[in-house]
């Protein structure tokens, strides 16, 4: 081994041994569902292999390939209705009844179109790029004669022998036959997994761990018969058929594709699964779709404007049909220029009907631009800028872990402006997950000196001195000389420095201390140059643990295949001695059992050390194992309300028969392959994990996260309510609560809870029926009873709290109404021992009940459902690995980065779109109806007011760059007032700025300018001298001069709606407006059989005449006026709040704290949380008490 540090052997590590089947039909689900899959070890060309057709080695992961990308990405680009609509439109176009050109009609669509294909392609591109880079990869493949060739991943096939190399990745998911240790264990890295950086171990099985050669495999032949491909990736039943034996196989012998081989020289293993089939693949299933409220909201406006659309073309085409039918009476004729009386059929007095039908089509087409045909691109535009700024916020930078906010998508940024409620897990998102043992309580007895931030925080609330208890910081100040020792804050003279030997129970501290060093799952490290040991542990329990007792003198120092090797004190010797422990199982802890036990062999005695939560340890307590119970259960009641983490540790002796017994049921449950494999094997650890001799209980820290207080703070002025779904018990979690200012002292408690001595006393009678119906009607009344408090107070502030029991029958279908109806009236909710499955369901059951946008934030794997279902999910790239990051939406180092997130980027982002959006239909509507104003004009005859490429290029050119930098750039306020003035994002809560009344006005708005704009200049222009030379204004001056008006007042109205501008701003806005005449230079300058209508009409008819410079001026100061008016007297006398913060920062009045103080307490009400709340608590405070329902 290379460096200076030794990786110590360890290859029992995991829970189960392997030991070989004894009984035939160990198999007997082989073959069945699920448990189909042969492997023909060394022979992937053999007909038993090829017949099978498993999948190649071969991953893609793009959507596209070069014979698809174009009609597949057409297909996902016409599948919206707008994009439809403008097909079909440039379809008609082609046709006579269309009153533009089909080109102008093309291009617009073309360009939208093709700028998205674009993005479509270079992402694909992109991912081709990395599938090309992956499949490419070497590896070493046996070529059947004992030696071996490298080749690329892709051509990989199941049953080949490969061999890995130090620091490669696995090809596919291999079967570990051995590896360059003796006892053929291999150390896996599984970031590209999970996200964990902690190594995990693997071991081959015994009766291939001697291979150690590459000839070692020239003749090996072996059958594995295994579970189906399936995602799940800590999993992995099946056996191994070798010289007519048969072993079994866990996934402790399973090594994924994407995980990498560390501090291992090389290993040989079989392909069981390639490409697709892997693990890691299967697991890479598309998270679920999500769609902001806004943009479903936009989809209904299209649908309304396609409304507003048919409407005026039916109205149109009605008078058409009226009007075209009474042109012609006999010889007489209205409209004689038509020549009625030789008309086709699209103005033929005698078809009037059909005239009318074609009318309409004509109508339809000249109409399309009320929709606006790039305001899809426009707005994926925008959200990818957003997302860079969020990403670039130097604000939201963890320099500690160098890691800064993260977009995952660009689909959700308006929601982050619109958060109702948050869903908070505790462990790793509250707190750091960093844990300290602090702590523990050995035979009756408390140990630890230590004061947490929920006892100073506690402290402070009740007003009292913390008398006889040892303050961690202060004691620091006071011994600057000692290092700190991460993991370990325990300071107990009574126990430390091997003065434990002289405390009343001497040997129940030394098993104590023993269990720490040896029951759990860490791997040591030793630094040969120092002697010093580290540890790399699954958790940070288990670091805590081990090094805890490392410093109290029991130094866990090496494993072997079979044994745990501690350096201890003796208590008789006073002497440190080296002591070797036989270790037989080892029984792994998981979310169920809610334990973990190791079974050893010392001095002649078989024993079983347990560790677990309280909720299964003291029911395993044998009669002559309650000693200390009592003493026990208080000390961990204190741990719990100081808002630690607490584990029981016990113990007991087994009989030879015992452990007989258990092994024989033991080694049949592992060696079953079926899907009942997990209930065999707790029916067999049942058998010993029973009759317990408590020792004691551990205590470790989880301090909370540093600016929590202060999120929760400015969150709960903001409005946004926020719950607390945590695995710890209740006590813990509701002292961690007013610790993080979620609970404050005077809100009345409403504890639901199933801990009561008529449910435990029906639980000890042990039968289900009649405790599922007791605990249901409890669950009931006490949610009865808590509404009604509800009802019956007035300005009183309540914080629900729920353990996971009593949340388990509150989530059911004819209770979970009224639980949530009494958990949004309370200010705070707390759900306590929640398992990941209701985490979800809770999400989802706030979601789909209040109809709110749903916010879930976690750190953890455990916390992955919950961010899937929740509106938006925020991963926290804590220490629990990345797995709830990669399921994500937004990823953040930190939870005090929420409040810049939501208060700052979420206002901003929601105002942002709601205006942009605004913006883009009044834009539309204003052009749109200058188009019929001019045919009703002229009589509903189809005329266009303007020339075709002038109407084409109105959305894609003259008008879409200033609404995208609106999108990107503006603020009504900025950072600092944001965070200052929290109740600023209710805005987007209450949706006040994309409600259908803003909308609508935005609409009316559209129409009103449209008004003013044909009118006026239809009765400027009326016939009359316009030129010197007496010339009156043809058609191409009026329209070419409506279109004008049009573009300066949409630029101008633009300008007097933004509230901040910038360079790029004012280049987009007025650069425009000058692109518009530069166009007409341009256009107008080529031959007329290009230029058509606008040969020549600015140099010749436009810009000669001072009547088209005034015309412009007075309708665009008319057509502003009425929304200057709008805007300067609400802003004036009926100011929104942001209206009022920009008013203190007009006055100057930002540094008067008193007025600021006036308008910042709109945002507290009596029923916030919060340090500000707390604080005004106390001015005014609240009869409090705690309402426990039993």
């Amino acid at each position: 081994m290379s460096g200076k540090e030794k990786r110590i052997k360890f290859s029992k590590i995991y829970t189960f041994k392997c030991k070989r089947e004894s009984a035939k039909d160990a198999h007997n689900h082989i073959g069945g569902p699920g448990f189909s899959r042969i492997v023909f070890c060394n022979e992937p060309a053999s007909f038993e292999s090829t017949s099978r057709g498993y999948a190649d080695n071969y991953v893609k992961t793009t959507k596209y390939s070069p014979a698809t990308f174009v009609p597949k990405s057409l297909f996902e680009q016409f599948r919206r209705v707008a994009n439809f609509f403008f097909l079909v439109t440039a379809i008609l176009s082609f046709t006579p009844i269309a009153p533009y050109s089909a080109a102008s009609s093309i291009l617009p669509l073309a360009v939208v179109i093709g700028a998205t294909m674009l993005k479509e392609g270079v992402e694909d591109f992109r991912r081709k790029q990395q599938d090309d880079e992956v499949n490419g990869r070497k590896v070493n493949v046996h070529q059947g004669d004992g030696s071996f060739k490298q080749c690329e991943w892709k051509d990989l096939r199941v049953g080949d022998i490969v061999k890995v190399q130090k620091d490669e990745f696995f090809p596919a998911d291999l079967l570990l036959l051995s590896s360059s240790y003796d006892d053929a264990i291999c150390y896996v890295e599984t970031m590209n997994l999970d996200g964990e950086t902690n190594l995990k171990l693997k071991q081959s099985p015994e009766v291939t761990s001697s291979l150690h050669e590459d000839t070692s495999y020239k003749n090996f032949k072996a059958t594995v018969k295994c579970e189906d491909p399936n995602a799940n990736l800590y999993t992995f039943v099946g056996s191994m058929e070798l010289r007519e034996e048969k072993f079994p196989l866990s996934p402790q012998q399973l090594l994924l594709r994407d995980s990498k081989l560390r501090n291992t020289e090389f290993i040989y293993g079989a392909v069981v699964f390639t490409g697709h089939e892997t693990k890691v693949i299967q697991n890479s299933t598309a998270p679920p779709s999500k769609r902001s409220n806004i943009e479903r909201k936009m989809d209904r406006i299209i649908y309304f404007l396609f409304g507003v659309l048919f409407v005026l073309a039916s109205v149109g085409s009605l008078v058409f049909g009226i009007v075209t039918k009474d042109d012609l009476h006999g010889d007489r004729m209205k409209r004689w220029y038509l020549r009625p009386d030789n008309a086709e059929i699209l103005f033929d007095p005698d078809r009037a009907p059909y005239a009318a039908m074609y009318h309409f089509l004509t109508a339809i087409l000249l109409y399309t631009y009320l929709i606006p045909i790039s305001l899809y691109v426009s707005i994926e535009v925008v959200k990818v800028l957003q997302c860079i700024f969020i990403n670039q916020d130097i604000e939201m930078y963890h320099e500690e872990t160098d890691k800064p906010a993260h977009a995952r998508t660009s689909n959700l940024n308006e929601e982050l402006g619109q958060i109702h409620t948050i869903l908070s897990d505790k462990t790793g998102t509250l707190t750091c997950n960093s844990m300290e043992f602090i702590k523990c309580s050995i035979a009756g007895t408390a140990y630890g000196r230590g004061v947490t931030e929920v006892e100073r925080a506690m402290a402070k609330r009740l007003g009292s001195p913390l008398i006889g208890i040892k303050d961690e910081k202060k004691d620091m100040e006071s011994n600057n000389t000692k290092p700190r020792i991460k993991g370990f804050n325990f300071e107990d003279e009574r126990i430390m420095n091997g003065n434990w030997v002289h405390e009343p129970h001497p040997l129940i501290i030394q098993g104590f201390l023993r269990l720490l060093a040896i029951c759990h799952t860490a791997i040591p490290d030793l630094d040969e140059d120092t002697g010093n040991v580290t540890y790399e542990a699954e958790s940070p329990d288990e670091a805590a643990f081990v090094i805890a007792a490392l410093q109290l003198g029991f130094e866990f120092y090496q494993r072997t295949q079979t044994t745990v090797s501690l350096i201890e004190l003796d208590p008789e010797s006073h002497e440190k001695v080296k002591r070797e422990y036989d270790v037989l199982n080892m029984l792994e802890f998981n979310s169920t059992r809610k334990r973990m036990s190791v079974i050893l062999r010392y001095e002649g005695k078989l024993l079983l050390l347990c560790k677990g939560a309280d909720s299964v340890m003291f029911e395993r307590l044998g009669e002559n194992g309650r000693e200390f119970e009592k003493d026990t259960r208080e000390h961990v009641t204190e741990y719990a309300d100081a808002g630690l983490r607490t584990l029981i540790l016990a113990y007991r002796e087994l009989t030879e028969e015992e452990y007989k017994e258990f092994s024989e049921r033991f080694k049949v449950a592992e060696n079953s392959v079926s899907a009942d494999r997990d209930t065999m094997i707790n029916e067999a650890t049942e058998l010993v994990e029973r009759d317990l001799v408590l020792i004691g209980a551990t205590a470790v820290e989880d301090k909370l996260q540093q600016g929590v207080p202060e999120c929760i703070d400015k969150l709960a002025q903001a409005g946004i309510k926020l719950w607390v779904l945590t695995g710890d018990k209740m006590e813990t979690a509701i002292n961690i609560g007013f610790a993080c200012s979620l609970l404050r002292q005077g809100m009345k408690q409403i504890i639901i809870t199933l801990e009561t001595p008529e449910i435990k006393q029906i639980e000890k009678e042990g039968e289900k029926g009649p405790i599922a119906q007791a605990s249901k009607k409890s669950v009931l009344q006490q949610i009865s009873e808590g509404k009604d408090l509800i009802a019956s107070s007035e300005n009183e502030a309540f914080a629900l709290i729920i353990d996971g029991k009593s949340l388990a029958y509150a989530l059911e279908d004819d209770l979970k109404k009224m639980f949530i109806d009494l958990a949004i009236a309370c200010s705070s909710v707390i759900c306590c021992r929640s398992s990941p499955k209701q985490k979800a369901l809770v999400t989802r059951l706030v979601k789909e009940e209040t109809g709110k946008t749903t916010l879930a934030i976690g750190d953890g794997a455990n916390d992955v459902g919950m961010l899937q279902e929740a509106d938006i999910g925020v991963g926290i790239s804590g220490v629990e690995g990345m797995q709830a990051v990669m399921s994500s939406d937004f990823a953040i180092a930190q939870f005090k980065f929420l409040e810049r997130l939501l208060l700052v980027h979420g206002h901003w982002c929601y105002r942002r779109i709601s205006s942009m959006i605004c913006y883009f239909f009044y834009k539309n509507i204003t052009f749109g109806f200058t188009l019929f104003w001019y045919e009703a004009h002229a009589s509903f005859s189809g005329q266009a007011a303007y020339n075709d490429w002038c109407m084409s290029l109105y959305n894609v050119f003259f008008t879409s760059l200033p609404v995208i930098a609106m999108g990107v750039f503006d603020q009504d306020v900025s950072a600092k007032y944001c965070l200052k003035f929290p109740l600023l994002y209710q805005e987007g809560v209450q949706n006040v700025l994309f409600s259908w009344r803003r909308i609508i006005g935005w609409m009316l708005n559209g129409v009103c300018s449209s008004v003013i704009i044909f009118f006026l200049c239809i009765r400027a222009l009326d016939p009359q001298a316009y030129m010197k030379d007496g010339k009156t204004a043809g058609w191409d001056v009026v329209g070419s001069t409506i279109y004008t008006c049009v573009i300066w007042v949409v630029n101008c109205q633009m300008a007097i709606s933004i509230t901040y501008f910038t360079l790029i701003q004012h280049v987009f806005i007025w650069g425009g407006i000058v692109f518009w005449y530069c166009f007409l230079l341009a256009y107008g300058a080529m031959s007329p059989s290009i230029s058509t209508t606008a040969y020549k009409v600015f140099t010749e008819g436009l810009a000669p005449s001072a009547s088209y410079w005034l015309i412009t001026l007075c309708v665009v100061i008319a057509a502003l006026t009425p929304y200057f008016s709008y805007k300067s007297i609400q802003m004036r006398f009926f100011p929104m709040y942001h209206g009022m913060i920009q008013w203190i920062r007009h006055d100057g009045r930002s540094d008067d704290h008193e007025y600021c103080n006036l308008v910042r307490q709109r945002s507290i009400r009596h029923t916030t949380v919060g340090i500000m709340a707390r604080s005004m608590a106390r001015t005014n405070p609240l009869t409090g008490s705690t309402h426990r329902r039993r």
